[in-house]
């Protein structure tokens, strides 16, 4: 699928890797729909600095992925304003660090709130409007590592990914043949806010290609599962080897 005129939805798409992802569907000339909850004042910023340097246009709406009905008017606003949304990319996420020992129910349903029911309701959405208008369309989820891996200190950040693996296998046969559903799970791509070098260290111990990646690396693996039409229901990993340690 060639990007030129067509509109691309990225949830979590105002900072850190979603913005990476934004800007790299801009460039390839896609309308881009930067869909943001808190971070407002990055949207606004990314949106101009996308219409500035681009030949496409762009803008942000506030979206609660968990709530059904903010998912729907997000998808109606962006059609409202650029036509159907062909393209949809699943980043919006929480990451947070939790010892076992202290984790509560709270910390698990905030997790699966996020990262994998907002996942779901947005992938749903967006795969029911294309199928019902018989086109074809790209659903692109972007999970982790941390799905393959287990990590104890982030356990429900890793069964939410986990869960969105399955996801993917699911809508993937749903809305075959014309929409095609995949993952990307990165690696160490971009350091969590907080984390130490030596954290980071750590984690590049653990990776084969010893280095940590970059959200374009990310980016790139977007656009490649765009412009692919014969792969869906697949993950594909970029973690620079972190899955094999």
């Amino acid at each position: 699928m060639r990007l030129e005129g067509k509109t691309a939805v990225v949830t979590g798409g105002a900072v850190r890797v979603g913005r990476a992802i934004s800007l790299a569907l801009a460039e390839a000339g896609a309308r881009v729909v930067v869909a943001y909850h808190r971070s407002e004042a990055a949207a606004h910023s990314l949106v101009a600095k996308i219409e500035r340097d681009f030949d496409t246009r762009a803008i942000a709406i506030r979206c609660d992925v968990t709530r059904a009905d903010d998912v729907r008017a997000l998808l109606d606003e962006a059609e409202q304003q650029f036509g159907a949304v062909e393209v949809l990319v699943n980043n919006a996420a929480i990451f947070e660090r939790h010892p076992v020992e202290d984790l509560s129910e709270a910390d698990l349903v905030r997790a699966f709130d996020v990262n994998l029911k907002g996942s779901y309701l947005c992938a749903l959405e967006a795969g029911r409007r294309l199928k019902a208008r018989d086109a074809a369309g790209k659903i692109i989820q972007i999970a982790d590592v941390a799905a393959f891996v287990a990590w104890p200190s982030y356990t429900p950040y890793c069964i939410s990914k986990a869960g969105t693996l399955m996801l993917v296998k699911c809508l993937a046969k749903a809305f075959a043949p014309n929409i095609q559903v995949n993952a990307i799970a990165p690696g160490l791509v971009l350091p969590e806010e907080g984390i130490t070098t030596e954290m980071v260290q750590a984690a590049l111990a653990r990776t084969v290609i010893k280095r940590p990646g970059s959200p374009e690396d990310v980016a790139r693996a977007v656009l490649f599962l765009i412009d692919s039409d014969y792969i869906t229901g697949t993950t594909l990993l970029v973690d620079g080897g972190r899955h094999l340690a």
